[in-house]
């Protein structure tokens, strides 16, 4: 019984999550007023980045309070070097009540 509930939690928070394509992520943030956000480090970000990306590092200690400025009913387009550090933000942006999170596949290395 424990077990199984366990399962349908973890089911159920990935089901937030939403790894999409270069493609797909290229048409979806086209619109200025998408929340797009770079969780990579600032020294990353500053050697390039999405056009209307937002950086809010997922290793700085104010990511959550950052994060909190977002409107959680909104979806948030996420993306980080290669895909790893997104999808610790994804999953932290879902515990803290996001309604949808969009992760690049491969991050920004897939972006080029």
């Amino acid at each position: 019984m424990f077990v199984s509930f366990t399962l349908a939690c973890n089911s159920q928070s990935s089901s937030k999550v939403k790894v999409i394509s270069n493609e797909e992520f290229k048409l979806a943030t086209q619109n200025q007023k998408v929340q797009l956000i770079d969780v990579r480090t600032a020294e990353e970000f500053a050697e390039g980045a999405i056009f209307n990306a937002q950086n809010i590092d997922v290793l700085d200690s104010s990511f959550e309070a950052k994060i909190q400025k977002l409107d959680k009913t909104q979806p948030v387009y996420i993306y980080c070097r290669s895909g790893s550090r997104s999808q610790t933000a994804a999953q932290k942006m879902i515990d803290l009540g996001f309604t949808q999170v969009i992760d690049l596949k491969g991050g920004y290395l897939n972006w080029k």
